[in-house]
């Protein structure tokens, strides 16, 4: 066994991934205990066969202590939860701050140690249990109060005490087990900064401390970044120098993004390499020997991992490169796949959720891949590619592009065809200028301001020109691909494909290059195999692949109605039987802002379609909207379409001819023109093919009702509704109408006998003022959907509108306690299920 090590780094995240996929609580710490002394056994007695069985048991080893660990990971309050539920319950909590506090607008968020929580009539010790608190500011002036809190502060705060949400939509952000990986089992949302007692924790050298001056550090670097770099890009650099994401701007995020770039402004082995180049460049002006340098780098790099955040790709970049310190200090040879394997099995066994982490997996997998691989392509490419920077810029960038597009396309279900263009372009321009310019910036600006702004600006001139080549690229819209998440099968299929695609190419390159480590002779004495044949077959397979996930329900015969869950409002998808998608509605955030409250504005507010609704519609492989409609121009129907419109192509937008005037509106109008998007008036119109099983008919507004662009501010009575028909059922989508609507509809269908449908969509989330007994004694519905926000400030949905629903007959579903609800359509039926309760067919 060449590198058993690496080999055991990869049966030990076997183990994780099988306590992962698999319910086997009968492994436990004493098990995996057990196994570990059988391997020491075996190995001692020197039995026959004993690396594949030792191989078998360290797999089980790790089963049981990821099984292990994520048994502990439990709340101290279980007991409680059990008997009864304490959600919602007013309590106190006490410990101390475990983690910075950030102040955005009129919110601060920070995680609590908590010592102990007390109900009204008993308390219950926490043992120190993580709890994530959300406290809003009542007055401007409590920011600067919530500013002052520090780590290890003791606090003791009241507030109400909730379990965190679940995904309420199918593949949606699951916030409850991204707490649970972090051990957090319960947030705490209080009012006001007086509702919160802190005392000020005494200063003794302990492991709080550091990480408090660590803290401290971070805050004064970063108000010093503030002062050197122009305000738009002071966000940029400090993302880019020490991690801190606060203040970068989450549109240039996407853009980032969107061009494969967010590496580049996540802390990883780059920024790694080049701190340690600038740290050597100084000691080497400084006379320092060699030695000397390697021993100081090896103690900055611990405190440069703190400093920038100690993300999992920080902590792997910085460990690995410790590890190399050191063998090139004591002149051991070093191997770069064991390093790898060490570090990777620390952060294993130190956090068995790492693996779960995209961080993570990205890191190890890119480097893996640049291990493996870049000197071989580079070889590769040697007759196509003459000069030996261009051969390893593209070999470099064509295996990390290989190597983490099945976990990009997984997590981020986007991948740009210029991505390599970008990072060909921008990684050495920031690496080489950008990166170590701004290092020097800080050094100098902390000793003397005037001169670091100087070179902050100048660093501003390098970076717009960096924008403006983001902007410029982004703009291609036409290489942007939006991918399905994709499966572990088809995961592992790509992974096996192109290794295998790999090990053809390079037999026959190197077959064919004298100058190459490999006689021909090698290649040559295997006559019956067919290298080029196998090469082809290999490849068609990997095209096939691609093709399959790129497109996965292309021969799904079936339709599927979405009834997003987006809180308070409307965001319905439909997918026809032959591949056509609609989108009804984008939902959208409520803002209640008054005068003289610019103070709780939040750098990143939490918007519908870029945070819900855009994810959701690339997870699940939207890649163009055949119709978007919007049904009227109501914020809880309209705001999340901005994002749509700018993030998926819409081949044709479907309003009610109205025009309500507000900065939203204005915007959304002005890019779906910008974007050549064809905008089409709603009215009552004639049968609409959408393929060979799907038509539509827009019902209303009449044409009489509105004027070309008229001006409507109360948007409900001029609504869209929709009746489609898909595989033999019918479906009425009716926007936020009233009373007045229906019943004026009603006179225009009063000669239609075929008026009974299948589903529903009630309107205005179930008003009292919508859906009256006339109208459902017209339709006859024998299901009805009702999307509602969860605890809305409306009292949605009316009882008298839910009693009237069930006096009919008519089933209900409803958003608020059933999360989003899907409906197939096949031959045989119509069958639903609900996020958050039983798949059940409709009666």
């Amino acid at each position: 066994m060449k590198r058993p090590v690496v080999t055991g780094c990869c049966l030990w995240i076997t183990g994780y991934v099988l306590a992962l996929y698999s319910n086997l609580p009968w492994l436990t710490i004493t098990t995996s205990a057990l196994l570990l002394v059988e391997i020491v056994v075996i190995y001692l007695l020197r039995l026959p066969g004993r690396q594949p069985l030792c191989a078998l048991l360290l797999v089980g080893v790790a089963c049981g202590y990821f099984e292990w660990t994520d048994q502990r990971n439990v709340t101290a309050l279980l007991p409680l939860q059990q008997q009864e539920n304490p959600d919602g319950t007013e309590v106190t909590l006490s410990g101390r701050f475990s983690s910075p506090v950030t102040v955005d607008g009129d919110r601060a968020s920070f995680t609590v140690e908590a010592a102990s929580v007390r109900f009204q009539d008993r308390a219950f010790p926490l043992g120190g249990e993580s709890v994530q608190v959300s406290l809003r500011l009542l007055a401007q002036a409590q920011q600067e109060v919530a500013s002052g809190w520090r780590r290890g502060d003791a606090v003791t705060l009241t507030g109400t005490l909730r379990s965190p949400s679940p995904a309420r939509n199918f593949g949606g952000f699951d916030y409850r087990r991204y707490l649970r990986l972090h051990r957090i089992h319960w947030l705490l949302s209080a009012k006001g900064a007086d509702q919160a007692q802190v005392e000020p924790a005494a200063a003794r050298a302990s492991v709080v401390q550091l990480l408090r001056w660590n803290d401290e550090l971070r805050e004064r670097l970063s108000r010093r970044m503030d002062l050197i770099f122009p305000a738009p890009q002071a966000g940029f650099m400090k993302s880019m120098l020490i991690g801190l994401t606060d203040d970068l701007d989450p549109e240039r995020f996407q853009q980032f993004s969107e061009l494969g770039l967010t590496h580049i402004l996540a802390i990883s082995g780059l920024n790694v390499a080049v701190f340690l180049g600038v740290c050597f460049w100084i000691m080497r002006r400084l006379k320092l020997t060699k030695e000397t340098a390697l021993r100081v780098c090896f103690w900055l790099l611990p405190f440069y991992i703190l400093l920038t955040g100690a993300s999992p790709s920080i902590v792997r970049a910085g460990l690995m490169t410790m590890v190399a310190l050191y063998a090139a200090r004591r002149g051991i040879a070093k191997d770069v796949l064991h390093s790898m394997a060490i570090v990777a099995w620390i952060m294993l066994l130190w956090n068995p959720y790492f693996l779960l982490d995209v961080s993570f997996q990205l890191s190890f997998l890119v480097t893996l891949g640049l291990i493996l691989g870049v000197q071989s392509v580079s070889a590769l490419l040697q007759t196509w590619i003459s000069s030996s920077m261009l051969r390893n810029t593209a070999s470099i960038t064509l295996v990390s592009q290989c190597v983490s597009f099945p976990v990009s396309i997984y997590y981020f279900n986007q991948f740009s065809l210029i991505s390599w263009l970008a990072n060909a372009i921008l990684v050495p321009v920031i690496s080489l200028a950008v990166f170590p310019a701004g290092l020097a910036a800080i050094f100098v600006g902390l000793l003397y301001l005037p001169a670091g702004r100087g070179l902050g600006w100048l660093i501003a001139w390098l970076n717009e020109g960096i924008f403006w080549t983001t902007d410029k690229l982004q703009q291609l819209h036409a290489f942007k691909l939006i991918w399905p998440s994709p499966g572990l099968l088809w995961i592992a299929l790509y992974y096996f494909l192109l290794v295998v695609i790999y090990g053809l190419w390079r037999r026959l390159s190197l077959g064919r290059t004298d100058e190459l480590p490999i006689r021909l002779e090698r290649v040559q004495s295997r006559r019956s195999v067919n290298l080029p044949m196998c090469l082809s077959l290999a490849a068609g397979g990997f095209l096939l692949l691609l093709w399959i996930g790129y497109s996965p329900e292309r021969f799904d015969r079936s339709g599927l109605v979405q009834f997003i869950d987006v809180g308070q409002g409307d965001a319905i998808l439909i997918r026809t039987p032959y591949g056509r998608n609609l989108l009804i509605d984008g939902g959208g955030t409520l803002a209640f802002s008054k005068p003289g409250e610019a103070w709780k504005a939040r750098k990143d507010p939490y918007e519908v379609g870029r945070k819900l609704l855009v994810p959701l519609l690339k997870k699940r492989g939207i890649h163009q909207l055949d119709l978007l409609v919007l049904t009227h121009e109501d914020a809880d129907h309209s705001g999340g379409l901005q994002a749509v419109i700018e993030q998926i192509p819409v081949k044709q937008f479907l309003f009610n001819g109205t025009y309500n005037p507000n900065a939203g509106m204005e915007k959304l109008f002005h890019t779906a023109i910008d974007r050549k998007i064809p905008m089409l008036s709603g009215e009552r119109s004639e049968w609409i093919q959408l393929d060979a099983v799907t038509r539509l008919r827009v019902l209303y507004p009449f044409q009489e009702t509105v004027g070309d662009a008229e001006i409507v501010q109360e948007q409900n009575e001029y609504s869209i509704v929709i009746l489609l028909e898909m595989l033999g059922t019918k479906w009425l989508f009716t926007g936020d109408i009233g009373k007045e609507s229906e019943l004026a509809l009603l006179g225009r269908l009063k000669d239609d006998h075929s008026s009974r449908i299948d589903v529903m969509k009630i309107a205005h989330h179930g008003s009292k003022y919508s859906s009256s007994q006339e109208w459902l004694d017209y339709w006859q519905p024998g299901t009805a959907v009702i999307s509602v926000g969860a605890g809305n400030r409306y009292g949605h949905p009316s009882a008298d509108v839910v009693e009237r629903l069930r006096m009919s007959g008519v089933h209900i579903f409803r958003t608020d306690r059933m999360g989003e609800v899907q409906m197939e359509v096949r031959k045989e039926g119509v069958f639903s299920r609900v996020k958050l309760s039983p798949q059940q067919p409709i009666p």
